[in-house]
């Protein structure tokens, strides 16, 4: 074929009709990758909105359990002051009725006392007739300070023991004793234990 005659109109429409890639072609990416990366951005964002919601839902719930602790607290300072305030009153009236209670066994003590000083304002009375008036108050107060557990130590040629005894003076053992160890010869002043526990020693000297 010569230059001046034409080609062919077949040769012509393959060249026209060629298939293309169009994707490669033009750098643009295909329908099913744009959607794809949607997909993917979209997933994207639904996790980091879901990371947000959880991470507030958990400041949410941690602020809520702290509120709730602090009401718990509040509530528990609440009824303990109650209770301490409940107990001192307790406490407070206890010791009233014991006082009360003792001041009333000590009434008839008194009695005795405010008829002794009258009885000893006469002059007939003597000595001896005083005397049993005063024996009589000492048996009335120590009677009724026993109910309340009071007890009186005040026995001499006992052990000595320095839980109850205070010793102040010292004297030798007597001749022809038999040796006992130290024991109380004179009780100088009498002591006094309540309920078992010492509340002033007895002030005594001993021998030995």
């Amino acid at each position: 074929m010569t230059d001046g005659e034409h080609r062919p109109d077949s040769d012509l429409d393959l060249e026209v009709d060629a298939p293309t890639d169009a994707s490669t072609s033009s750098g643009q990416p295909s329908e099913e990758e744009s959607e794809a990366l949607f997909e993917e951005l979209a997933s994207d964002d639904q996790v980091a909105e879901a990371e947000v919601l959880l991470e507030r839902s958990d400041l949410e719930i941690a602020l809520a359990e702290r509120d709730e602790y602090l009401d718990a607290l509040r509530r528990l300072q609440a009824e303990f002051e109650n209770y301490r305030k409940r107990t001192v009153r307790q406490q407070s009236d206890l010791l009233g009725r014991a006082a009360e209670s003792l001041i009333e066994r000590l009434l008839p003590v008194l009695d005795a006392l405010d008829l002794a000083v009258a009885h000893g304002q006469h002059p007939e009375v003597n000595a001896a007739e005083l005397s049993e008036a005063l024996q009589q108050i000492s048996s009335l107060s120590r009677d009724s300070l026993a109910k309340e557990g009071l007890e009186r130590i005040d026995a001499a040629e006992v052990p000595f023991d320095p839980t109850v005894h205070d010793a102040v003076a010292h004297v030798p053992e007597r001749e022809g004793e038999a040796e006992q160890g130290v024991v109380v010869d004179e009780v100088l002043r009498s002591g006094y234990q309540l309920k078992g526990r010492v509340l002033r020693p007895a002030m005594v000297r001993v021998r030995g």
